[in-house]
């Protein structure tokens, strides 16, 4: 059973919108969306993008990307996975959009928020908010492609690629083309990932949308996450890094919970992810994805510091399971949300 103190947790839900995981690159992948919907709170996932850069790419890299799309496209405890393209030719990426959907995608999302240098120089993410005619015609051509198929069309940007001058003229090309929904990041490429996120250019937006805006960027706890929505006025919001530093953070703002997990709860989550990959995978990705996720866990307390100086010094799989598995037998806030038994 739960230790938690019942004084200082509530179990009355908040009413609140959708909370959606982001899509991030070389973290969040099929295995990562399974034990985070498993915890519970995540309305819905997005896929790390797919490039798109030559020809149709073959039915198994789509499986390989999101393998939810045999299982109707939603994880294990049916939570729906979107399925995310990137690139900047109209024509190829309506044709894996359509491919996507014909194998089970109910929703594509279109990425024009990716800041990496190689996605960029390559014309591909973020760089092409630079240019809001490109992204009419690569919406359109997809939507165009979808009109026929149930699975419908979404899109993620920034606020902009230096500045934030076209971010309404962005805003017109995504959904005046025919996209549904959009996730807004609230900082520009060239800000990154540095706080803070603007989340008042979200509520300007709004103003000017003719489709829903999503909030993402900078939400770290469950205060952050009301604070966000004031201040945008956004119903939902999309969460990324937030849910890596704190996988129960879903779940806490869903049912108000203010206390924060223990170190014992974050080390059961990582140790329940390597077991899940160790049989699949060599031992060397093992130890790579556990120093990964334990150096994102470090934005969550101290303790969560000293777990990723312990880790980042183990040099092999059973090293730092055996270090996981001792830290999650110590108390743990959220047995009530996670059954997780070492």
């Amino acid at each position: 059973m739960s230790n938690i103190n019942p004084s200082k947790k509530s179990r009355q839900p908040m009413p609140l919108g959708r909370i959606a995981l982001a899509p991030m690159e070389g973290v969040v992948d099929f295995h990562v969306r399974k034990v985070l919907t498993e915890i519970g709170g995540i309305d819905f996932c997005v896929t790390e993008f797919m490039r798109v850069t030559t020809q149709l790419q073959p039915r198994k890299i789509f499986y390989k990307l999101c393998p939810e799309l045999k299982t109707a496209a939603e994880t294990a405890y049916q939570v729906p996975v979107h399925y995310q393209l990137l690139g900047n030719n109209p024509e190829l990426l309506a044709e894996h959009a359509l491919r996507a959907a014909d194998l089970g995608a109910k929703v594509v999302d279109l990425n024009f928020g990716c800041p990496a240098k190689t996605v960029n120089k390559h014309k591909g993410g973020a760089v092409l908010l630079q240019t809001p005619h490109e992204i009419f015609n690569i919406v359109q051509a997809v939507a165009q492609a979808l009109e026929d198929s149930p699975a419908r069309l979404t899109a993620k940007m920034r606020l902009g690629y230096e500045d934030k001058s076209l971010v309404f003229e962005n805003l017109a090309a995504i959904q005046e083309a025919g996209a549904t929904e959009l996730v807004v990041h609230a900082r520009t490429k060239v800000e990154g990932y540095k706080p803070p996120a603007h989340w008042q250019w979200l509520a300007r937006i709004r103003e000017k949308a003719t489709i829903p805006i999503i909030a993402n960027g900078e939400i770290w706890s469950p205060e952050d996450y009301q604070r966000c929505r004031d201040v945008s006025g956004c119903t939902d919001v999309m969460i990324g890094r937030g849910l890596l530093a704190d996988p129960f953070l879903a779940q806490r703002i869903r049912l108000n919970i203010l206390d924060q997990p223990s170190i014992a709860d974050l080390a059961a989550v990582l140790h329940y992810y390597l077991s899940m990959i160790a049989p699949d995978v060599p031992e060397i990705f093992v130890l790579a994805r556990g120093k990964q996720w334990s150096n994102m866990m470090r934005k969550h307390s101290i303790e969560a510091c000293d777990l990723f100086d312990q880790t980042k010094r183990c040099t092999s799989a059973v090293e730092i399971m055996n270090l996981l598995e001792k830290t999650a037998q110590q108390p743990r806030y959220f047995q009530d949300l996670f059954a997780y038994q070492p």
